[in-house]
């Protein structure tokens, strides 16, 4: 009857471990020791879910949040960079720039070594097919935190939003990519 009773308690308040159930069962009438209710919770496998983390937040230590959404296309630019081997071991760099409203994939740069001039390059050429975008978002690799793209940037209008981990766009793009 007990064993039941927490079993049909745990399984309607999920995330409730065996110290709160033996209350609600103490509320509910029930004089039981919370040992005895552990000792069931662990007979029967029952376990509270882990914590699910929380997606697309991105805050600055003061707490602010710096995530900024497209509204329209060329409002928000992301690159980012992904490292891989050939099957001699020789190292690739890919660098992915995507529109963030469109999801379409603007550049798509496969290198040995890709360094700061290569992405202005890309980004001139980007820049002339597609228009300039209100903002690029990247992360603090060293090819985008180069004082040569930083002033560059400046230089033409676009701004670039600190960021404070990796862009869910992007890292989703990179894992359809991979297969």
């Amino acid at each position: 009857m007990l064993r039941a009773e927490i079993v049909r308690l745990a399984s309607r308040y999920g995330r409730y471990g065996y110290r709160r159930i033996t209350a609600l069962l103490r509320n509910d009438g029930w004089r039981v020791n919370h040992k005895r209710v552990e000792r069931i919770w662990r007979q029967e496998g029952l376990k509270v879910p882990k914590r699910q983390p929380k997606r697309g937040r991105l805050w600055l230590n003061d707490g602010s949040c710096v995530r900024l959404r497209p509204t329209h296309r060329n409002h928000v630019w992301s690159y980012d960079f992904v490292s891989e081997r050939t099957h001699d071991g020789r190292a690739l760099k890919i660098m992915s720039l995507i529109d963030e409203f469109s999801r379409e994939c603007l550049a798509l740069m496969v290198e040995r070594h890709i360094t700061s001039d290569d992405v202005l390059c890309c980004l001139a050429d980007l820049f002339i097919r597609h228009g300039i975008p209100d903002f690029i978002r990247s992360d603090n690799g060293p090819e985008f935190t180069a004082n040569a793209v930083r002033q560059w940037l400046g230089n033409i209008g676009v701004t670039c939003p600190p960021k404070t981990g990796p862009d869910f766009v992007i890292v989703l793009w990179h894992d359809l990519g991979r297969g």
